[in-house]
């Protein structure tokens, strides 16, 4: 359905904002040496609303020197200093929340309802999270564990951190990345997608505005092959955090493991919906709805793969599609805008391959198309539903990142879980029963880093947020993160005072 909405707002002025240069370094803007430039196009419209100059090389080189800098004296801080910093940086990012709304919904073509309500809401909050988490860096308590030595755990930051986030979420995976590193006493360097730098930059400046010392926070905009690469092969990162691909995450493991870096992946997603045949029926329906069109369905935990028991199957199929043909595509920044556009023209021609290919093994029952008139100026398609594919077919096996739903019957509990585990993906699922017991067996033996229940897709800042299997490991957010971002370091006191120790006979000596 197009809305064509009412009242457009101002958009964001990108080229003013800007004007020094796409790279942040230092406490301060500047521009990519690379020799090359990059335009960040609107896509809602194909339009260029930013021209810079991508990083190369040695930009990268000067903002690893910068963190590197900092590193001493930020690591070096107490945890309530850290603490009262990431506080004040909270809220900067509050009083700034219109111009991080506005410029996500710009460089991503998210409908504003989304970047007010979801995006920035959520990493103002995941920033107070880490404002208190930086107070509970906390290791094993000491004890005397040989008799002749106390013991105890320290959890020290690792160095400097060199991260690269992906286009679909900019601002909360620059948030992901940035806050538990920073939090727990390290510096970084992140590198958002050449395709949507503008709100990791603000995010930047907003944490100088509050206080945060220069090089503590690094941004460069860069390809991932030039800027990417070099980022995470530099001999001076200690650490790598990466989200994206699956197929990206295992070139990144690659280069990494060159130098022996500690490395978090966040990968590809496949989620299961798995609805038995006792569940709400229009909570089922409005829940696939919302959880594989969010974002326009780039998500890595979107719902994919809805698995309905037969005696729901017809109705649920039915009712999903009705509910699907509400939804308003239109103007990111008009009101009554439900769904935006894809990220770019290449990638709706990429969703819309998977649905032109199943047209011959599957049955599209809504969707599957681009629509015309004015809305074909963007890269926008009409939300999909398709049902009856093989569980060994591209569009249930494949991560489509777009706003498809495939919807495939079972029979037995058993099946419909062994069928929700059943791709290389294990990041998030769903299952839809009125039953406990039900429930909490799928809880059980979904393989996947969330899974849940009557729901798709809430997240908050003090649980974790990873995969299992081709999905990647480690965690984002809440204190679980402070695993990948520390190091745990054992101490050990000798409590005797005795010069010749008991146990050196095994060297010298005898008892």
């Amino acid at each position: 359905m197009h809305n064509p909405g009412t009242a457009i707002p101002d958009r964001f002025p990108a080229e003013e904002r800007f004007a020094q240069g796409a790279q942040y370094i230092a406490g301060r803007l500047t521009r990519g040496t690379s020799g090359r430039t990059h335009a960040v196009v609107d896509p809602a419209s194909g339009e260029e609303v930013l021209t810079y100059e991508l990083a190369g090389p040695a930009d990268v080189d000067r903002a690893v020197a910068a963190a590197r800098a900092a590193f001493p004296g930020w690591a070096g801080a107490t945890p309530g200093e850290r603490s009262d910093a990431l506080h004040r940086f909270a809220a900067v990012l509050a009083d700034r929340a219109e111009d991080f709304a506005r410029a996500e919904s710009l460089q991503c073509g998210k409908p504003l309802k989304l970047t007010r309500e979801f995006d920035v809401p959520g990493t103002i909050d995941n920033t107070a999270f880490f404002a208190g988490a930086a107070r509970h860096l906390q290791g094993q308590s000491a004890g005397e564990y040989s008799g002749d030595h106390t013991s105890y755990v320290r959890r020290e930051p690792i160095g400097v951190v060199g991260s690269i986030a992906p286009w679909n979420y900019p601002l909360q995976m620059a948030a992901w990345k940035i806050l538990p590193a920073i939090a727990a006493g390290n510096t970084i360097v992140l590198k958002p997608a050449e395709l949507t730098p503008l709100t990791s930059l603000l995010f930047a400046q907003a944490a100088t505005d509050a206080g945060i010392p220069d090089g503590v926070i690094n941004i460069v905009t860069g390809t991932g092959r030039e800027a990417g690469e070099h980022l995470v092969g530099h001999p001076d990162v200690a650490m790598t955090s990466f989200t994206g691909s699956t197929a990206v995450g295992k070139r990144v493991a690659e280069v990494a493991t060159a130098t022996v870096k500690r490395l978090h992946l966040e990968l590809g997603g496949k989620a299961p919906f798995v609805v038995f045949d006792d569940a709400d029926l229009e909570a089922a329906a409005h829940g696939a709805v919302a959880g594989s069109l969010i974002n326009t369905g780039q998500d890595c935990t979107a719902a994919t793969r809805a698995y309905v028991q037969r005696p729901l199957y017809e109705a649920f199929v039915e009712r999903t599609a009705a509910l699907m043909e509400t939804v308003r595509l239109g103007d990111p920044f008009a009101a009554g805008t439900d769904l935006g556009p894809l990220i770019s023209q290449v990638q709706r021609d990429r969703v819309a391959g998977f649905v032109d290919r199943a047209r011959a093994y599957a049955r599209v029952v809504t969707g599957g198309e681009a629509p015309e008139g004015e809305l074909a100026k963007g890269a926008y398609y009409r939300p999909t539903l398709i049902a009856d594919a093989a569980q060994d077919s591209e569009v249930v096996q494949s991560e489509i990142f777009g706003p498809v739903l495939v919807v495939l019957p079972f029979d037995t509990d058993d099946e419909g879980l062994a069928l929700a585990n059943d791709t290389p993906y294990g990041l998030a699922a769903s299952a839809w029963s009125r039953d406990v017991y039900r429930a909490n067996r799928a809880t059980r033996e979904i393989k996947a880093g969330c899974v849940w229940i009557n729901d798709h897709i809430p997240i908050i800042s003090e649980m974790p947020h990873g995969g299992y299997k081709s999905s990647g490991y480690g965690k984002d957010m809440s204190a679980y993160s402070f695993e990948e971002y520390t190091q745990i370091k054992h101490v050990m006191f000798d409590n005797t005072a005795v010069a010749a120790k008991d146990w050196h006979r095994t060297v010298f000596g005898d008892r």
